[in-house]
């Protein structure tokens, strides 16, 4: 029997910040390539890659990746060259959090839930199963053009961040992935301590379960609890949509905020107020990468948070004000959002 935790997004086309951006220019640089011919078409400047406050939308990322290739492409694993070069500290608060965790497992669990605060475009489901830990790694809405380098650089930078989080290489048992094998690969036998398959159905990493469990160097419980709370609050912030997710999201908040009482309206109810079918909506989403059940969810959860947080409200009262039959109900879907219960998370904040 396993046991699988899936991320708390489904798709890369998420706001980041512009810590990633500036690593890779700087690799570029390092080999040749000018700021300039990085950041073309990209809408960026040199002085906002100063500016640790700033914040992107992913296809602004992605322009710049885009040149990188271009420029560099012809560098055997490129992918694997900038992956290493992700450390744990490029991801800030998100990356204290995760240093700060009791234990690798739940770093993991972390990092998981709160996948928007990093840099990926490939998308990781945890299994955990007897005597394996498989990290399935999904590049299927990757585009094409970059999705080589993008696989490489991602699973790398997670296995990196791994190591950074145990303070020594991480063995693994399999390492798999679904492209061809490179004409060298020694920078994946010198990185990962096995030469991993290709061509394989899936992008994977397999570690020894046992580890997860032994606490981390810099476990720090006050830190942990810390850092939670303003990772929750970052990713608040950045879940303002714009566009059609926007409009249907604003739709499903209700008008009183957590004192407000109201079944979220269904999806033909908001098709109909946006003058469109509910046919037409659902592809608008899609497009968007996101779906009606998945604002739904983080409109729910965004208001269980608070109402968990801010207000002396029973379980079952939350449940009922965010339109939920029954309280059971509920606190399945909360679990599967946060990987904890409404009552755990009340007293971890």
């Amino acid at each position: 029997m396993s046991t699988v935790q899936e991320a708390g997004i489904r798709d890369w086309d998420f706001a980041r910040g512009i810590a990633s951006v500036l690593l890779m220019v700087g690799y570029a640089r390092d080999h040749g390539v000018p700021v300039a011919r990085m950041l073309q078409g990209s809408g960026l400047s040199e002085a906002t890659l100063t500016d640790p406050d700033a914040q992107i939308d992913a296809r602004t990322e992605l322009a710049v990746i885009r040149n990188l290739v271009r420029e560099l492409g012809d560098r055997p694993n490129l992918g694997l060259e900038v992956g290493r070069r992700y450390r744990i500290t490029t991801f800030g608060i998100f990356g204290f959090a995760c240093v700060s965790s009791p234990t690798l497992g739940e770093a993991i669990a972390f990092a998981l839930r709160y996948l928007e605060l990093s840099f990926t475009f490939c998308i990781p489901e945890a299994r955990w199963q007897p005597g394996e830990f498989v990290a399935r790694i999904h590049d299927e809405r990757v585009p094409a053009d970059v999705r080589r380098f993008l696989v490489e650089r991602d699973v790398t930078a997670m296995h990196q961040m791994l190591c950074d989080l145990v303070g020594h290489r991480l063995e693994l048992m399999r390492a798999e992935f679904d492209y061809p094998a490179p004409s060298d690969t020694d920078q994946y036998l010198e990185i990962y301590g096995l030469l991993p398959r290709f061509e394989q159905p899936k992008n994977l990493l397999s570690i020894d379960p046992a580890v997860l469990e032994k606490p981390l160097p810099q476990a720090n419980e006050h830190t942990w609890a810390m850092c939670l709370a303003q990772c929750r609050d970052l990713v608040s912030r950045r879940r303002a949509r714009t566009g059609i997710a926007a409009e249907v999201r604003e739709r499903l908040v209700p008008r009183g905020g957590v004192d407000g009482f109201a079944v979220p309206p269904g999806i033909d109810v908001v098709a109909r107020d946006l003058n469109m079918s509910t046919r037409t909506l659902r592809r608008h989403l899609d497009t968007a990468g996101t779906s009606y059940r998945q604002l739904l969810d983080e409109v729910r959860r965004a208001l269980a948070e608070e109402m968990l947080t801010a207000t002396p409200l029973s379980v079952s009262d939350v449940a009922i004000r965010l339109g939920y039959a029954e309280a059971s109900t509920f606190i399945h879907a909360f679990k599967r959002w946060t990987g904890t219960t409404p009552s755990a998370y009340r007293r971890s904040v």
